[in-house]
């Protein structure tokens, strides 16, 4: 890696981030059914079917985890809690589930780690889901007693706390594109998912002020939008894909709106009296978390609204598929300053590459992935020297894990998982990660 921590302001926070369903095995502990489970088992919607059953153990494994974090020297780790193993019908308290979370909150604490946590990472359990899930005009009062359940259990240790990772995922992925459970296709359970997704975040800030937990935040996903020409056909599809994709929960939370481009497609769509909601939405916070990975280069049609399509990159890809654009990065960290947060502190919350890393002999060596982080750590640097009062960059991923509808063939981790045996190996870049933050 080329940095050492010196060239990072003074506090500047490094981690490593992970979700619940992703590693921590969901059959086990008591947790309740999610509508990943279903959507997991209903043919062609995931990689041979494959769900979060065991995944990387971490129930039972945690403390192995985070003695890796530990030696990496890295000062904090971004968890997840999962809904259905706090409250496996969504509403009634699992205690086994809640001592988990105790037991993982101390134990980091124990290992000089910051606990930094996200409630809510996509598994919804399913009588919920039953219920509409994220359309039902129910759901911020469902995530609001949640959120009292499991940040009364354990806010008074956490260093961080945001409600939702990743909104555009819960709401456009899951209910427009289908990708993700509940798997929808419906414009109309789309604009209700995103609007809910925000009542919820701003309930969720409030629940959590009443309890006096501390350094409240919001974590979004931000793709850079780039027109395929110069066209003005082409300006305005990249600007709607933007509008959806990136300013849309921004524009919710910061200026009480959201662009006119995507209500052209959704004003017919949102729940009555939806114009009522952004002082709640507007909940007042204490950083903003950015996860970035890629660009996409977007191209007009003439099918209905959107109207657009992506174009062929142009950039080396990752193993998803995703065009490799640190400067996307940059661009996002100086634009949310000037034009939503100002001198709130920003995080990187996810950054990082899925890389089809092999062992041999031993060893995984990654050098696309030391070269992907390197990179997007210059374009921080060069953020931070433009004003944008960065705090924090965490890695995605810790483990190699569940990848969603893509199964445990995507790779993200620094450290290497075998799912047959559950053997952790440390790749390469765990170790170049390692030496740059003893620096």
């Amino acid at each position: 890696m080329n940095f050492n921590r010196s060239d990072f302001p003074e506090g500047f926070t490094f981690g490593a981030a992970t979700s619940a369903y992703q590693i921590e095995g969901h059959a086990t502990g008591g947790a309740g059914s999610t509508h990943w489970d279903t959507f997991a088992a209903t043919p062609g919607n995931v990689v041979r079917q494959e769900n979060g059953d065991l995944a990387c153990d971490h129930y039972n494994r945690f403390e192995e985890d985070l003695d890796l974090m530990r030696a990496a020297g890295f000062d904090a780790y971004r968890f997840s809690t999962s809904w259905a193993r706090v409250m496996p019908d969504g509403r009634t308290p699992n205690p086994e589930g809640l001592d988990f979370y105790d037991r993982l909150v101390d134990a980091m604490l124990e290992r000089g780690l910051d606990p930094y946590v996200t409630l809510y990472h996509w598994e919804l359990p399913s009588p919920l889901a039953d219920m509409g899930g994220w359309r039902s005009a129910d759901m911020p009062h469902w995530f609001g007693d949640y959120t009292a359940c499991i940040m009364g259990r354990i806010g008074d240790r956490v260093a961080t706390a945001a409600p939702i990772n990743e909104p555009w995922c819960v709401g456009w992925l899951s209910h427009f594109l289908g990708h993700h459970a509940p798997g929808l296709r419906d414009i109309r359970a789309t604009a209700r998912a995103m609007h809910h997704v925000l009542k919820s975040h701003g309930t969720a800030i409030q629940v959590m002020r009443g309890l006096g937990v501390k350094n409240l935040g919001g974590v979004f996903n931000f793709e850079w939008a780039h027109p395929v020409d110069d066209s003005a056909e082409a300006r305005k599809a990249a600007d709607l894909y933007d509008g959806y994709y990136n300013r849309f929960f921004l524009d919710g939370i910061y200026k009480g709106r959201y662009p006119d481009s995507v209500m052209e497609g959704f004003a017919p769509h949102l729940p009555d009296g939806w114009q009522d909601d952004f002082d709640l939405i507007g909940q007042p916070l204490d950083w903003v978390g950015l996860n970035y990975y890629t660009r996409k280069i977007v191209k007009p049609t003439d099918d209905a609204w959107p109207s657009h399509a992506e174009a062929p990159t142009r950039l080396p890809l990752t193993q998803m598929g995703w065009e490799i654009y640190p400067d996307g990065l940059y661009n996002f960290l100086t634009r949310t300053a000037q034009d939503y947060t100002g001198d709130t502190p920003l995080f990187i919350t996810e950054n990082g590459m899925a890389n089809a890393d092999v062992i041999k002999d031993g060893v995984v060596d990654d050098p696309e992935r030391i070269a992907y982080v390197s990179a997007h750590l210059d374009a921080v640097k060069r953020a931070i020297a433009d004003g944008a009062p960065v705090s924090g960059y965490f890695l995605w991923s810790l483990l190699d894990n569940y990848e969603w509808a893509l199964g445990y063939e995507k790779r993200f981790g620094l450290i290497h998982m075998d799912f047959d045996t559950l053997k952790r190996t440390p790749k390469a870049s765990y170790y170049a990660l390692k030496d740059a933050l003893a620096r």
